[in-house]
């Protein structure tokens, strides 16, 4: 039985502070000595958008139990799994970039440099693969029963790996 395993693709903690300073700044240029209780408004309305706005990036959950993997609102049986291939930053580019399959389910976070390739075997969905940001890509592939180490290109979907 596979251990459980749970990640959420949260945004850095410094682009907290880099937000509020910009949303601070903003409402200030916005405000330039208006008076009364225009003063606030900007404020008001910047300061919770741009929180807001990074809340919303980093909501993505990803869960792996006994039944299924769940990436935000999408779920994949764990029986259509046939390989789970762990990507450093250099193979995750590559499969993103010029070994991409249009077809591919993709969660990617550009500020997470690891990724996992969830190859499918269910020959009714057109899918070939998935690609799931993660920090731990070692840890989410060994949760799905697949390898931990980096490959040095990634897998097609017939598992080979693809010549370039």
């Amino acid at each position: 039985m596979d251990s459980p395993y749970r990640e959420r693709l949260t945004v850095p903690w410094w682009w907290w502070l880099a937000a509020l300073a910009l949303a601070g700044m903003m409402a200030a240029e916005i405000f330039l000595g208006r008076p009364g209780v225009l003063t606030y408004v900007p404020y008001a309305v910047l300061v919770p958008l741009v929180l807001y706005a990074l809340w919303r990036l980093g909501r993505i959950d990803i869960e792996v139990d006994d039944a299924e993997l769940r990436v935000d609102d999408a779920r994949l049986p764990r029986e259509f799994i046939a390989e789970a291939v762990a990507l450093d930053a250099d193979a995750r580019r590559d499969l993103l970039g010029p070994h991409a399959d249009p077809l591919a389910f993709v969660i990617q976070r550009p500020w997470i440099g690891g990724a996992v390739q969830i190859v499918l075997d269910d020959p009714a969905d057109p899918t070939p693969y998935w690609v799931i940001s993660s920090r731990r890509p070692g840890l989410l592939a060994a949760a799905l029963g697949g390898s931990s180490a980096g490959p040095a290109a990634p897998l097609q979907r017939d598992g080979a790996s693809p010549a370039g």
